[in-house]
């Protein structure tokens, strides 16, 4: 490795570092500053250089770190409560009030320290989106096959896709058939299966045999690369969130200002302009609001919910408008038996369908396995058995002879031609012949979830205005869930990018929350202003692109997380509003003269602690 590939490898990972320590170094330096200074002059008077020298360069060194920041925030244009924090640091230097300089660094540094926790402990443990993505794909060759780097593949090359594999790129099946999972993708959960010639999408899981395939484009072209494309630009094109705090920065800091002029100017005492300055040092205002959101991301992540930053509870409590994916979010995202139509003993039907079933690795056999374990039923060792992949499994259970399969597998088993009931688009049907007579149906279909229901109920009792549905799944089934959920919009056959523009329609109404659980939901949990990954299934996805992951499968946590934060960000206004009028208070009695800059700094301690204690009880 080159000396300029080590330097580019190590320079990201060097500034993450010193980003995350940065802050606690940051608080230890002024905590220490103080503590030192403190001691040296109590212990001895005749070390008063030294004690004044810790003191100072504590509270330099916040002041340099501060100045950076409040020069970055005044180039994009903010004003925020930092620069009072700079002003009284300052004036307290400038005047020779070295203590109360002090005080206000540890302060301020405590407060950028709680901001940096909060926001590493929401950003630990989550999953990397392409955590999916291929990294290599089988080339067919003329001398055989080879595996390649993923980034080699162009298009016209003809790929092997065996059992097992993702999809490495878009294309065309060229032999055979492909029984594909393409629920990370559209979110169908059943299987689709696609016949030679016909177009198959990157990101998508061979269920089935091995089968070439030619592919029409390169992996940085293919659909499951656009959809991780999206993911960014939807992040980047998201509104930035300001502070809670800085949206009083403005008033306070003109008030401020206007107080301490006054005081020096009626008095004709300039040091009354460190003792107002000190005091109103916003540290309530600092300090209360990541308490109160940190508190309550902690009470979160207690009932399993991981909330990326405090900034995300805070939006949280504004939420008037939920999107909805359907598979895997409202619907189980697995195949289901629902019902089976015979005029025989239903039972007897399942246990020998499931018979059969239990030697097929595919999704529909193996649901009827599973439904046949569900009602207790002895299953027995089929004999004899003959699979046509993707398309049915016959053999023999107790001696007679069974077919599993889809209808044109049985139709071609029995002496029936036609096909029993109209089709219907929202299910999938097994059809089984026993004794080459067709004997009766197992009917599947996507399940809504049990705690679909109260949790929908649960958001129309905290007041959300509008819950809406959108989904690549088909009309049919859409409209099915969503008419069963009552929801106010259903949009169904959506591409990921239509998702996004689904997404940015509803903002009309109010602030967005989408949830879902696949890599198609990516793109459109980025874009809203809080996007929520829910569920067990292709969750990595989801889960780098939402702000909050539920980590627990379930569906009522959803109306808990509102509440907890509507609960957190009304104690942090509460904080605030009491910590501010404390302040003010204060400041009036520091510019009339009846408080020291140190006697205002060690008033402002107080009235943190008594701040910061209302502020826990977002806990």
């Amino acid at each position: 490795m080159s000396a300029s590939s080590r330097i580019n490898y190590r320079l990201p990972i060097t500034f993450t570092v010193i980003h995350r320590i940065w802050p606690l170094s940051l608080a230890a330096i002024a905590i220490t500053g103080l503590i030192v200074g403190g001691l040296l002059r109590w212990w001895h008077g005749d070390l008063l250089f030294w004690s004044t020298t810790a003191l100072v360069s504590a509270t330099i060194t916040v002041i340099v770190a501060l100045s950076v920041d409040v020069a970055l925030s005044l180039r994009r244009g903010d004003i925020g409560l930092d620069l009072i924090a700079a002003l009284s640091m300052s004036a307290a230097l400038w005047f020779g009030e070295y203590f109360a300089g002090a005080i206000v660094a540890v302060m301020y540094a405590g407060g950028q320290f709680l901001e940096s926790f909060a926001q590493g402990r929401a950003e630990s443990g989550m999953s990397e989106l392409l955590s999916r993505a291929p990294r290599s794909a089988v080339r067919v060759t003329a001398s055989g096959l080879s595996e390649v780097p993923i980034a080699a593949l162009v298009p016209g090359d003809k790929l092997l896709v065996r059992k097992g594999d993702v999809v490495p790129a878009d294309g065309k099946v060229v032999a055979g058939h492909a029984l594909l999972n393409e629920a990370a993708l559209t979110g169908e959960p059943l299987p689709a299966r696609r016949e030679s010639g016909e177009l198959i999408m990157s990101g998508s899981s061979n269920l089935g045999d091995a089968f070439e395939m030619i592919a029409s484009g390169s992996a940085s072209e293919s659909t499951y690369a656009g959809i991780i494309r999206m993911v960014s630009q939807a992040r980047n094109s998201k509104a930035p969130i300001s502070r809670l705090a800085d949206r009083f920065s403005l008033a306070f800091l003109a008030m401020t200002l206007v107080i301490a002029g006054l005081a020096a100017w009626l008095s004709g005492d300039p040091t009354r302009i460190v003792a107002v300055l000190v005091v109103a040092t916003p540290c309530p205002l600092i300090l209360a609001v990541p308490v109160a959101l940190v508190a309550g991301m902690s009470k979160a992540a207690r009932a399993g919910v991981l909330v990326k930053g405090a900034h995300v509870l805070e939006v949280l409590a504004t939420i008037s408008v939920v999107v909805f994916d359907k598979t895997g979010t409202l619907t189980t995202g697995e195949p289901a038996v629902v019902r089976i139509e015979t005029d025989r003993d239903a039972e007897e039907i399942l246990r020998l369908a499931a018979s059969v079933d239990q030697a097929s690795g595919h999704v529909i056999g193996q649901t009827i396995v599973e439904e046949a374990k569900r009602r207790g039923l002895r299953l027995a060792k089929p004999a004899q058995l003959a699979e046509v992949p993707g398309e049915g499994i016959e053999g023999y259970v107790d001696g007679r002879k069974v077919a599993v399969g889809g209808w044109d597998f049985i139709a071609g088993k029995t002496r029936s031609a036609t096909r029993p009931g109209p089709k219907d688009n929202s299910t999938v049907t097994a059809y089984v012949a026993i004794d080459d007579a067709l004997a009766g149906t197992i009917v599947m279909a996507d399940p809504v979830r049990k705690d679909a229901v109260p949790a929908i109920a649960d958001l129309r009792r905290l007041g959300v205005k509008r819950l809406s549905l959108a989904t690549g799944d088909r009309a049919e089934v859409a409209d099915a869930v969503g008419l069963a959920l009552r929801l106010d919009q259903i949009s169904a056959e959506l591409e990921p990018a239509e998702k996004v523009q689904r997404v940015t329609a509803e903002r009309s109404y109010g602030r967005v929350m989408m949830i879902g659980d696949g890599v198609n939901d990516a793109p459109a949990l980025a874009a809203a202003d809080v996007g929520v990954a829910v569920g067990r299934r292709n969750l990595a996805a989801a889960a780098e692109a939402a702000d909050v992951v539920l980590l627990r499968d379930d569906l009522g946590q959803i109306g808990t997380l509102l509440q907890t934060a509507r609960r957190s960000r009304a104690i942090a206004l509460q904080s605030v509003a009491c910590g501010v009028g404390l302040s003010v208070i204060a400041m009036v009695c520091a510019s009339l003269g009846y408080l020291t800059p140190v006697q205002g700094a060690l008033l402002q301690e107080v009235i943190d602690v008594a701040v910061i204690g209302n502020a826990l009880r977002a806990l």
